[in-house]
């Protein structure tokens, strides 16, 4: 009686040992639903983001919606959120390669039977990173509200000259030579785990706070345009996650970075000297 009741239980474990990708590529799909949902809702705002994409200005002129949001504790963790949830709907469908990776790699180790939790523990670390990020974006709208750089209501920088620097910046940083390293290893991420994965685990999160930090390092001049598109503008959102991708999944197109590179410097010499050739 026993040896026949343990074997219908060994084929469901061995079962759902053999579905850990559909088990973590489900979970990563309802978070990045969920994110895109958050993201597009604006949760807590006064508009959505669809409405402050349909009422957004020219870069560097927003439309003006009244005085802004007084910052309070809970207006800062809200902020915190938008951006947090944002970069989650944003960076998790391209860090997707290295998730299915490290599954592989954990499949074939010796904890194989917690190869669900691993990988999940690794993406959790990835979106920690970004968490990072989000906090010091969330001081900098801060900062950037109370020296009169950036429109409150909209979200979005308020002057024509500073909107050109972040282009001109985000630029140049893309032949940096920190750029540069930073994308190989988001390209490369077999090359990654080599020399980075740990085993339990510790060693899955701080494999993805690594991974993240990397991928952090590449694209964090990138993220900074939303503040000159609008940070809740869905076509910058969009554009720059497509964007993002295309770097990190395509390898061989490294003409792909200095072309970009020279567009956003060309965009940013334009903005900053568009004034001095308009009349009175």
């Amino acid at each position: 009686m026993t040896k026949q009741n343990a074997s219908p239980r060994g084929g469901t474990v061995e079962w759902l040992l053999k579905q850990d990708s559909a088990i973590v590529l489900g979970s990563v799909l309802l978070i990045i639903l969920g994110a895109t949902w958050y993201t597009i809702a604006g949760v807590g705002m006064n508009m959505s983001a669809v409405e402050m994409t349909r009422m957004a200005g020219p870069v560097g002129d927003p439309m003006i919606m009244g005085p802004a949001a007084a910052w309070s504790a809970s207006y800062a963790l809200l902020i915190f959120l938008m951006w947090w949830v944002m970069m989650i709907a944003m960076m998790t469908p391209s860090a997707a390669p290295a998730v299915l990776l490290f599954i592989a790699v954990k499949r074939t180790g010796p904890e194989k039977h917690r190869t669900v939790a691993f990988s999940l523990w690794f993406l959790s670390g990835y979106l920690v990173a970004w968490g990072a990020f989000s906090l010091i974006a969330t001081a900098l709208q801060w900062g950037l509200e109370q020296i009169g750089l950036s429109d409150g209501p909209m979200m979005t920088i308020s002057s024509g000259v500073f909107a050109g620097s972040v282009l001109l910046a985000a630029g140049a940083y893309q032949f940096s030579a920190l750029k540069n390293a930073c994308l190989r290893h988001c390209q490369s991420p077999v090359r990654f785990l080599a020399d980075h994965n740990r085993p339990g685990t510790f060693g899955a999160f701080r494999t993805g706070i690594l991974h993240g930090t990397y991928c952090l390092g590449c694209c964090w001049a990138l993220m900074l345009l939303l503040f000159v598109g609008g940070i809740m503008n869905l076509y910058w959102i969009v554009g720059i996650a497509a964007y993002v991708a295309l770097e990190k999944l395509m390898p061989g197109a490294r003409w792909l970075v200095s072309v970009t590179g020279f567009a956003l410097i060309g965009a940013g010499l334009w903005f900053i000297t568009a004034p001095l050739f308009s009349g009175p």
